[in-house]
């Protein structure tokens, strides 16, 4: 069964808002944002307008992050590439980090890794349109779209509309024994 738990709107000013607490923390635009495949990256696209919009033009560089080799659960299955673009140097530059849902931290610490791989970053930072709770490592975002708290059987699904024709936010809730 499926809950919507956020509209088009909502997730439109959920990005809105996160560009903004950007643009406060870094109001010289000194910063790169990298998405995470797959969801992130058009979502890193979306905080880049936004924060252009606000900051009167400047733009800021966004790239796109493959985390498959760097994950710890290889045994499931045959990781699919990708791929990685990243045409900006990260070594002793501010890199925020986009995904779609922070969940237990297993991704984010998959991203770190795959982020230095590239280079050493001054500063690691992760923004999240979602934040739905059940953390196994200890990381937590820096800018949150929606903090959804969930029980650990039910999934949440990010829609937006570069890969699902329509922005949304739903649960699917756990089957009921």
């Amino acid at each position: 069964m499926e809950k919507k738990l956020m509209d088009g709107e909502a997730v439109r000013r959920a990005v809105r808002r996160i560009a903004h607490e950007i643009a406060e923390k870094h109001p010289h635009g000194e910063i790169a944002l990298v998405g995470i495949q797959t969801r992130g990256v058009p979502l890193a696209r979306r905080l880049a307008q936004e924060f252009q919009q606000i900051e009167g033009g400047k733009v800021l560089p966004v790239g796109s992050l493959d985390i498959s080799f760097h994950r710890d659960d290889l045994t499931r299955s045959i990781p699919v590439p990708k791929g990685t673009e990243v045409l900006f140097d990260v070594k002793d530059r501010t890199v925020i980090l986009v995904d779609d849902v922070l969940y237990t931290g297993r991704t984010i610490r998959a991203a770190m890794d795959a982020l230095c791989d590239l280079g050493r970053p001054k500063i690691i930072q992760l923004a999240v349109l979602v934040d739905r709770g059940h953390r196994e490592l200890p990381i937590r975002p820096d800018f949150v779209g929606k903090n959804l708290p969930t029980h650990p059987g039910e999934k949440i699904r990010v829609k937006l509309s570069e890969q699902d024709g329509e922005d949304g936010v739903v649960v699917l809730e756990a089957a009921k024994p």
